[in-house]
């Protein structure tokens, strides 16, 4: 089944009940029981489980190709609870680069658990397999990272892993399961921030968490039954409305972003363009072996603050705001907000600087995007 036939069909998309050819708003808190000592009821209370959030979990496992999938009240929800996995005295490897709610929460909340962990340059296997210790029980794989769009290889990674008996997680966020795979490529767990590409109109915040491994779905399951971190019924509703048109938007975004990041890269006005579709990259042979293209997502770097308020200032069509993955186009400043809960000093050793911006690329059409960076540019 290709793409765009699987987002509508396989999955719960019709009412069992009523024929509905939308999965109803199951908005109750709480479902009549029938009798006490029969045979248990499947849905006793939404938080323990919902009819909208089921349907919308076994969407995320048509995505994500996986046995396993849960839905989250976010993308911060599902990394939190994921890293609730580990115990006292473990240890972590994570990417130097990783975005910066997943550092925060990682060197704020992590170390009143006694949990540690050590940042490293994910691209190189040397310094990876340097930080494992006898207590390093996950490694965190975010590729391509935000905002530098960082690529390392998950397939290599996860074999040196595996070799330690240590788990591997991965945030798939920019890339998605249509253009790359962790699972396939041995990831134990995979993560997205659902309020980006799968959702796709800035109106849900949301995150999933998918795994072929039932001991994995089980514990993730009590954690996030216990941590509550659980999806409303309105929001994995629009989800699952969003996701339907999820391979035809994805298709026109990526398209755009690898055109802009063309001009970009050739527009002297531009210091430095990040994006693993251009053969420049460090790491677009790697990135092109795992992925299908570039994605949607870029960051670009101009050479003064001044250029960088001109340009945010004339800008037009991209909207200027914190996130990603919307069907208009996004430009938003790391520095002050995706990576703004990091000090001066840690964004400065991730290499974000105040003169970086990041462009998400909606589904305009393309000829007005580039008029539009154009003039603010001129």
């Amino acid at each position: 089944m290709k793409i765009n036939t699987k987002l509508l069909h396989d999955y719960p998309v019709v009412d069992s009940s009523t024929g509905a050819s939308s999965i109803p708003k199951y908005q109750s808190s709480t479902f009549g029981q029938k009798e006490l000592y029969g045979q248990p009821q499947k849905y006793l209370y939404t938080r323990f489980g919902n009819p909208t959030v089921d349907a919308l979990e076994k969407g995320f496992c048509s995505l994500e190709n996986s046995e396993y999938a849960l839905a989250y009240s976010s993308g911060m929800a599902a990394i939190a609870n994921v890293l609730m996995l580990l115990n006292a005295g473990d240890h972590i490897i994570a990417p130097i680069e990783v975005y910066g709610g997943t550092c925060q929460f990682a060197t704020e909340i992590l170390p009143k658990y006694k949990i540690s962990v050590s940042f490293v340059d994910m691209s190189d296997l040397k310094d990876i397999e340097a930080n494992i210790h006898s207590n390093t029980k996950l490694i965190y794989i975010e590729t391509p990272s935000n905002p530098l769009l960082k690529v390392c290889d998950i397939q290599k990674i996860v074999e040196l892993a595996h070799k330690n008996n240590i788990l591997t997680v991965t945030d798939n966020t920019f890339m998605t399961a249509l253009y790359q795979q962790p699972l396939a490529m041995g990831s134990d767990i995979v993560l997205e921030s659902v309020t980006k590409f799968v959702n796709g109109h800035s109106d849900v915040v949301a995150g999933l968490v998918a795994t072929n491994q039932s001991s994995l779905a089980d514990k993730l399951r009590l954690l996030q039954k216990n941590f509550g971190a659980i999806l409303g019924v309105e929001d994995a509703w629009l989800v699952l409305r969003g996701m339907k048109t999820m391979g035809l938007r994805m298709e026109k975004a990526v398209e755009n972003a690898q055109k802009i990041a063309e001009y970009l890269s050739s527009n002297p006005k531009i210091k430095h363009v990040y994006y693993p579709g251009l053969e420049k990259h460090p790491n677009a042979v790697i990135h092109a072996r795992q992925a299908s293209n570039g994605g949607a997502v870029l960051s670009f770097e101009v050479y003064d603050k001044e250029t960088l308020k001109k340009l945010t200032q004339r800008i037009k069509l991209p909207i200027l705001a914190v996130s990603l993955g919307g069907v208009e186009s996004i430009l938003s400043h790391p520095a002050t907000m995706s990576h703004a809960c990091l000090t001066p000093e840690e964004r400065q050793k991730q290499g974000v600087t105040d003169e970086l911006l990041r462009l998400s690329c909606g589904i305009e059409n393309v000829e007005d995007l580039l008029e539009d960076f154009e003039q603010a540019l001129h």
